[in-house]
């Protein structure tokens, strides 16, 4: 069986088949286009460079992975709850219908947040924590926060954000250090480059209120080395480090509330080398492959399967 995965974000237009029968997936993603200097896109640039690459991906994609589909999947908004939209995701659900209405082959809408952990989870190979609870953390230039998923007869499963970021997201903070440092939008890849430059150590203290951190102070002293001329490797390990520390900051909070669960880490930041180590080695956490931990349509392509197939509890 062949499930269909589109997804259109604000950073990169995707779309996979999920194979149930090998458990594997092909998928096709192209970044948005944004010009130097700038730190992302309008909405209204960001739907019309969806719909210019989104056909090009699905060439792309049957070219590789011929034959029909048995489901189609789709985001449709950035999560399951009330007043939850953003324009960009029209054009996947647009076109998922459309394929759905020449074909006759049924179409599940899903949000991109459920996507997120459910390609997160098989690239961990985890699939089998959509039976308990479990925290999955999702880090990304859209959102820095803590979810308690927790299994839902009805709709798979719930989320529930436990803890997140008051003011900058993790992904906004580095990719504005980035571009002030002359990189390119998105800028983690190349910050981390930039940092594993650097030998310097800092021991930072996260900014906390509860279980939710603070990064708008983080932005500002990098800001301040920048202008006191500190080299460009030692900001990027500092807004690296500071990123860290408030992660950490967030998992011990989280484990004294809710003790024994397992962690998940996802989303484009935590592709982080530095990051995935650090946290691997003092939770036992799970991450997510960089291919499956920054946008992408596997996830739904998965729900997508999982739903059609009512294979949830037997993972």
């Amino acid at each position: 069986m062949r499930y269909l995965g589109i997804d259109t974000s604000n950073y990169t237009t995707s779309a996979a088949i999920y194979d149930s029968d090998s458990g594997t997936v092909v998928q096709k993603k192209m970044l948005l286009p944004v010009k130097a200097g700038e730190r992302g896109l309008r909405q209204s640039d960001a739907v019309f460079h969806h719909t210019v690459q989104l056909p090009q991906i699905m060439e792309s994609l049957f070219a590789e992975s011929k034959g029909s589909v048995d489901g189609i999947g789709v985001s449709v908004f950035p999560r399951r709850e009330t007043g939850s939209y953003m324009p960009c995701f029209l054009t996947g659900k647009a076109t998922a219908h459309a394929i759905s209405a020449v074909t006759g082959v049924s179409c599940a809408e899903f949000s991109h947040q459920e996507g997120h952990i459910a390609a997160a989870l098989y690239s961990a190979k985890q699939l089998q924590l959509l039976t308990v609870p479990f925290f999955a953390f999702h880090i990304s230039g859209g959102t820095t926060e803590a979810l308690l998923v927790t299994p839902d007869s009805k709709q798979m499963f719930r989320v529930q954000c436990v803890a997140r970021s008051l003011d900058l997201k993790a992904g906004q903070l580095i990719d504005r250090v980035g571009v002030s440092l002359g990189l390119r939008f998105p800028c983690g890849k190349a910050l981390e480059k930039l940092s594993d430059e650097s030998t310097q150590r800092y021991h930072l203290r996260p900014t906390m209120k509860g279980a939710d951190c603070c990064l708008s102070g983080l932005e500002n002293q990098c800001q301040k080395m920048l202008a006191n001329g500190e080299t460009p490797e030692n900001i990027a390990q500092f807004c690296m480090l500071g990123v860290l520390a408030a992660l950490i900051g967030m998992v011990d909070a989280l484990q004294a509330q809710y003790p024994h669960l397992p962690f998940l880490f996802s989303g484009g930041v935590a592709s982080n080398k530095m990051l995935r180590t650090v946290l691997s080695k003092k939770y036992n956490a799970y991450f997510a492959e960089p291919e499956f931990s920054a946008d992408n349509a596997a996830g739904i392509a998965i729900l997508t399967a999982l739903q059609a197939e009512g294979k949830l509890y037997d993972v």
